[in-house]
């Protein structure tokens, strides 16, 4: 088998994502995603990528995804360069799986379980649809749509009791991030606490410890600051407090928050390269390793840091909101990991544009997570998405690269 074309489909209804196509002489396509900085993430794809993958075996995955992260390009940080190499190496366990006719979950050595518990990020669906962040502020007139971003600043209460119903046993809300946006996250007062922890507060009301609480604090804040809220959070016993500093790539600052709390740790979302995680394990400054397969790497480099991880006898939690595809992907690593805890999803997705753009999705009932059975990752394109008005497609070949 050998590697005939590249293709990349860009929507204008989803400016922050790409999908990649890896096709092959034997008519199998591997899919592919990356979200932001998707403009450079396309050039590097139809350069430098290509450039090494065309004419080549697609099923040699870890000679590619070592080529592509270390020797080849060069780049270990979370940059454009890796995540066209995450995007590249999705796209081949997924060709991998379906020439072997296997789910990629299996091909990672088995399963070791049949479903993993999730929980709701109370995003609503346009949310990550710009490349900046949205940001809800409370007060004023009640959105008359109401996502779930929007419900959770003006009804925690309501938010947690619909996401009962709906089987979801966690939820993670981020009411904080309107007063680190207005003072650059240096300075958390008196005030703008009390006003993050309102939400938490009506949750523990109302459903009492029914309902798991995670914190994201979205790396908005100085390690003072950080420090201040956590200590303000403890009464509430979240699960955990989320990228708490500006740079959680410094191990230093963020072991300063986790010395200074109870509460566990999380993080990782926006790392790449194993020795950031390890950095961070050897300070013991996280309770969960999150790891987005699109951002670290690629599904070659998650697994090697969900091992890192159970060295340290930490739990890993894939990431969502990063698309449908990866979603998918981080499901297998999910049911693989014998040290996966947690799968996040995203309702407001599910319920949406995840399901406009792929075949299939993960089923999610009763809070849990299930991964899907076909060979690969178990989904493709809808048909059709790529002749979508607008849409942006580039297809480069042996003949086109010459």
């Amino acid at each position: 088998m050998r590697i005939t074309a590249i293709e990349t489909i860009r929507q204008p209804d989803r400016p922050a994502y790409l999908w990649l196509q890896v096709h092959t002489d034997q008519g199998l396509i591997g899919l592919g995603e990356a979200q932001r900085g998707i403009e450079a993430v396309d050039a590097i794809l139809h350069g430098p990528v290509a450039a090494a993958l065309l004419g080549d075996d697609p099923l040699d995955v870890e000679r590619h995804n070592q080529r592509l992260l270390g020797g080849y390009l060069g780049f270990n940080a979370s940059s454009a360069e890796t995540r066209a190499a995450g995007a590249v190496d999705l796209a081949l366990w997924d060709l991998l799986g379906q020439a072997l006719g296997q789910p990629v979950s299996r091909l990672l050595g088995g399963a070791v379980r049949d479903r993993i518990p999730t929980y709701n990020t109370c995003a609503g669906d346009g949310y990550n649809r710009q490349q900046d962040r949205r940001v809800v502020r409370p007060g004023g007139p009640v959105p008359a749509d109401m996502d779930d971003q929007a419900w959770f600043m003006h009804a925690a209460d309501e938010l947690a009791g619909s996401l009962l119903d709906d089987g979801f046993g966690g939820m993670k809300i981020w009411p904080f991030d309107p007063w680190a946006i207005d003072t650059g996250g240096t300075y958390a007062s008196a005030a703008a606490i009390r006003a993050g922890l309102e939400p938490f507060e009506r949750v523990r009301r109302v459903h009492g410890a029914a309902m798991e609480l995670l914190v994201e604090l979205h790396s908005l804040w100085s390690v003072p600051a950080a420090q201040r809220i956590c200590a303000a959070l403890e009464p509430l016993d979240p699960l955990w407090v989320e990228d708490p500093v500006r740079r959680m790539d410094d191990a230093a600052a963020v072991a300063a928050v986790a010395r200074a709390t109870r509460i566990p740790l999380a993080g990782g979302e926006t790392l790449a390269s194993r020795p950031l995680f390890r950095d961070l394990l050897t300070r013991d400054a996280l309770g969960t390793i999150i790891v987005d397969l699109g951002w670290c790497g690629g599904l070659s480099e998650a697994r090697r840091i969900a091992v890192l991880a159970d060295s340290w006898s930490r739990p890993v939690a894939p990431h969502d909101c990063s698309g449908p595809v990866c979603f998918a992907a981080s499901v297998h690593l999910a049911m693989h990991a014998p040290n996966a805890a947690f799968q996040e999803c995203v309702r407001a997705f599910l319920r949406g544009w995840y399901r406009d753009t792929v075949t299939d999705l993960p089923s999610v009932a009763g809070g849990f997570v299930h991964a899907l059975p076909g060979p690969g990752l178990g989904t493709r394109l809808l048909p059709g998405f790529i002749d979508r008005p607008g849409a942006i497609v580039r297809r480069t070949t042996l003949e086109t690269l010459k």
